[in-house]
């Protein structure tokens, strides 16, 4: 190695690790850093414009091209398009593109993933509106679309926690498309029948085994993580009970549903046994 080339490392050693130099770094990476941050905040708060517009305009399209129907029967097929979307975005996010929730909670946010939370906070903030404005939804639904719009919001501005972030929202939405076919079923009129009890069984089984089941182990992954924020683990509590309030109720509802449906085939049952005309569901 030359003279030369060892004089200007040890003068480059000397001046990087020399107070006056940090002094001259420090306030052009921090102001780099702080244009990054506002330029990323800037976009971030452009994509959820253009998805609040997005689902707004496709919820206006719904209206113009079913004016005969209901604007609850339009919003429900925007709802039903976003969890078809998300749903599939969101497994791209957490399947493929990584990083794995279950082991890296709390980790920065990837393009992708800010994409998915824009493109689902846009959305929250549209279906919010329309519930308060025609007070079709009750408050454990308001709540859960405010605790999601929190969730979001915190993880977009903080930077991180955004691939758990992605994994409820996946674990949330996936059951929403059988939600909302059940409410087209009913209106229908075809929800008394094998494809309503099919419907319903499936909500139940993936609800209580991927939001309730999976969403435990996500949620002790996310409490015991050294790097998930105090306020992130919070929201994660809210959703989690959020989710079992859901649970209860859909539990009380099977058990009707079952009960109901033993006691009509127990009726049926007995009427064939005696001879009886009756009407099978």
């Amino acid at each position: 190695m030359s003279a030369s080339t060892k004089h200007n490392k040890a003068h480059a050693s000397r001046s990087a690790a020399s107070p006056s130099a940090l002094l001259t770094i420090s306030p052009l990476r921090s102001s780099t850093l702080l244009h990054l941050s506002i330029c990323l905040t800037v976009m971030a708060v452009l994509e959820v414009f253009c998805s609040l517009t997005g689902w707004f305009c496709l919820y206006l399209l719904f209206s113009w091209t079913f004016s005969q129907r209901s604007p609850e029967w339009n919003c429900r097929l925007v709802t039903l398009s976003h969890g078809v979307i998300i749903v599939l975005l969101t497994a791209y996010v957490v399947f493929i593109d990584g990083p794995w929730p279950l082991t890296h909670a709390g980790s920065e946010n990837t393009e992708l993933q800010t994409l998915s939370l824009c493109v689902c906070l846009g959305y929250f903030f549209f279906d919010m509106c329309w519930c308060v404005r025609h007070h079709t939804e009750g408050p454990v639904m308001l709540a859960h679309h405010a605790a999601s719009i929190a969730g979001i919001l915190l993880a977009l501005l903080m930077g991180v926690s955004g691939c758990e972030t992605c994994g409820v929202i996946f674990g949330s939405e996936l059951t929403n498309p059988l939600l909302q076919t059940r409410w087209f079923l009913r209106q229908l009129g075809l929800y008394d029948g094998l494809l309503g009890d099919a419907v319903d069984l499936m909500f139940i089984f993936l609800f209580a085994t991927v939001r309730v089941g999976v969403g435990s182990a996500m949620f002790y992954c996310e409490l015991t993580s050294p790097r998930t924020t105090l306020i992130m683990k919070l929201g994660g509590v809210v959703m989690y009970a959020i989710a079992w309030v859901f649970m209860v109720d859909i539990a009380r509802f099977g058990y009707k549903k079952s009960r109901a449906k033993y006691r009509r085939w127990s009726e049926n049952h007995r009427l064939k046994d005696t001879g009886c005309p009756h009407k099978t569901d």
